[in-house]
C-alpha cells in the first residue's frame, strides 16, 4: 500500500478536500499534519454538503481512521462544534476513528483576541487572517509557551497553566483595547472540552508507524496551499505553518523515506483569499465565477479573488513539493468562455522570468505573459470518462502538463465525489 501526500499548488482552496475524499476509498488512514481551523474543506457526497475545518475528510468514510497530527494547532472548542455539526449530519465520530496527537498545540480563546489585535494594528498592511488565533498559537509554540493537547488528559495541570496564561495575555489584550478573555468562564469551558476530547488523545506518531508496519496506507491531507507556506509562500501574506509536502512529515512524525507519492492540487484557474500579490488577478473572471455562486470561502464566506491559471506558480509548487502528479479541479468553471488564458511566464522590469520572485515588491511588479487557448464552450459536468472530454479541453490540460512538468492524474468537473475523472 502506498503513502500519499496531497498538497495545494496555489493559495489554498484548490479543492483538496474533494481530492482527498476521492482518494480515501483506497486508503486506511487520513492524516492532517498542519494548520488549524482557519482551513476549510468542502465535500459533497450523496447530495449533502459537509464542511470540515480540523477533522480530516476521511471521517466521511466508514472504516477509516483520521489523525490530527502534531503539526496542527487545535482549537478544542472549535473542534467540539465541528464534531457536533458532523454528527448532526449522520457522521460517526469516536475515539477509535478520530485520533489527536498529544503533542499538537492548543488554540485558546486569548489567541483569537491577539490575532484580531495584531491585524488591527497592521492597518492597511493587514495580512487578511481569519481571526481564528492560528498565528498567535504557533507563535506561542515557537516561543515555548504553548499548551499541548496532552494537557487535556491532565485537567489539574491544564487548569493551572490556563489560568496563568489567561491572566498574562489579558494584560496584552487590555493594552491593545481588545476585549479580555473571561477567566472563570473560559476555564470551565476548556475543562469541559478536555473531558470530551481526552479519549481521542494519543501518540499519533507511534500509531502512524505501526499502521505502516501493518501494511496500511496513509493519506496526508494538506491544508491551505504552497503559497501560504511560512517559508515558501508570498511572505508575509502567508499562514503560520509549513503547508508544503515537507510539513506533512514534520507534522506527523512520518519520515520522507516512507512517502511514496505527492499529488499537487490546483484549480483550472487561480484564486486567493486575503491580501497579497496576485499576478493574474482578473476582475471579469472573478465576477463571472461569483455570479455562478462559486469561490466563496468555506471558513469565512469571503469572496475569493480570482484570475487566470498561473502556470508559473504551479510549476514552482510542483518543484518545491516534489509532486509526481497534478489533480486539476473546477475545469467546469471555464465552460462558457470563448477563450481561456494561461500565464506562462512573468515580465519583471523588462526581464522574462519563469519562477516567482521571492519578495512581495518584485511579485507585485510582475506582469503576466499570457498564452490564449480556444474555449470548449460546452458543459463538462455530466462527462463520465476523461477520454470523452472535448478535444479543446484536452489540449488545455495537455498544455498545463507541459508548463508545470507534472502529469494530470485526476480532474474535477463539478463539486460531487462522482464528478472526478481519472486521467
Amino acid at each position: 500500500m502506498s503513502n500519499t501526500i496531497v498538497v495545494g499548488a496555489q493559495w489554498g482552496d484548490e479543492g483538496k478536500g474533494k481530492i482527498v475524499d476521492y482518494l480515501t476509498e483506497n486508503t486506511d488512514v487520513v492524516v492532517r499534519a498542519a494548520g488549524g481551523n482557519n482551513a476549510g474543506h468542502t465535500v459533497i457526497n450523496g447530495g449533502q454538503k459537509y464542511i470540515l475545518h480540523l477533522i480530516p475528510s476521511g471521517i466521511l468514510w466508514e472504516g477509516k481512521t483520521c489523525v490530527i497530527g502534531n503539526g496542527v494547532v487545535m482549537d478544542p472548542l472549535g473542534l467540539l462544534e465541528e464534531m457536533a455539526k458532523l454528527r448532526a449530519q449522520g457522521v460517526k465520530i469516536t475515539s477509535e476513528n478520530l485520533l489527536i496527537s498529544e503533542t499538537c498545540h492548543l488554540v485558546m480563546p486569548y489567541h483569537k483576541g491577539l490575532d484580531k489585535a495584531r491585524e488591527a494594528k497592521r492597518g492597511a498592511k493587514k495580512i487578511g487572517t481569519t481571526g481564528r488565533g492560528i498565528g498567535p498559537a504557533y507563535a506561542d509554540k515557537v516561543e515555548r509557551g504553548g499548551l499541548r493537547a496532552v494537557l487535556l488528559t491532565q485537567p489539574e495541570i491544564l487548569e493551572s497553566e490556563l489560568r496563568e496564561r489567561i491572566i498574562m495575555h489579558n494584560e496584552t489584550l487590555r493594552a491593545a483595547g481588545v476585549d479580555e478573555v473571561p477567566l472563570e468562564e473560559t476555564v470551565v469551558e476548556i475543562l469541559a472540552a478536555a473531558a470530551v476530547l481526552a479519549p481521542h488523545i494519543t501518540n499519533t506518531a507511534v500509531y502512524c508507524h505501526e499502521a505502516i508496519k501493518a501494511g496500511k496506507s496513509l493519506l496526508f491531507e494538506g491544508a491551505q496551499g504552497t503559497y501560504l507556506d511560512i517559508d515558501h509562500g508570498t511572505y508575509p501574506f502567508v499562514t503560520s505553518s509549513n503547508t508544503t509536502s515537507g510539513g506533512a512529515c514534520t507534522g506527523s512524525g512520518v519520515p520522507p523515506r516512507m512517502i511514496d507519492k505527492v499529488v499537487a492540487v490546483g484549480k483550472a484557474y487561480t484564486t486567493r483569499v486575503g491580501s497579497g500579490p496576485f499576478v493574474t488577478e482578473n476582475e471579469d473572471i472573478g465576477d463571472m465565477l461569483h455570479n455562478m455562486g462559486r469561490e466563496y470561502g468555506a471558513t469565512t464566506g469571503r469572496a475569493r479573488r480570482c484570475g487566470w491559471l498561473d502556470a508559473v506558480l504551479v510549476r514552482y509548487a510542483v518543484m518545491i513539493n516534489g509532486a509526481d502528479e497534478l489533480a486539476i479541479t473546477n475545469l467546469d468553471g471555464l465552460d462558457g468562455l470563448d477563450t481561456v488564458q494561461i500565464c506562462t511566464a512573468y515580465k519583471l522590469r523588462g526581464k522574462i522570468i519563469h519562477y516567482p520572485p521571492s519578495t512581495v515588491a518584485d511579485l507585485e511588479a510582475c506582469e503576466p505573459i499570457y498564452e490564449t487557448h480556444q474555449g470548449w464552450k460546452m458543459d463538462l459536468s455530466q462527462i463520465k470518462n476523461f477520454a470523452d472530454l472535448p478535444d479543446l479541453a484536452k489540449a488545455y490540460l495537455k498544455r498545463v502538463e507541459e508548463l508545470t512538468g507534472a502529469r494530470i492524474s485526476l480532474l474535477g468537473i463539478g463539486p460531487s465525489r462522482e464528478q472526478t475523472l481519472v486521467a
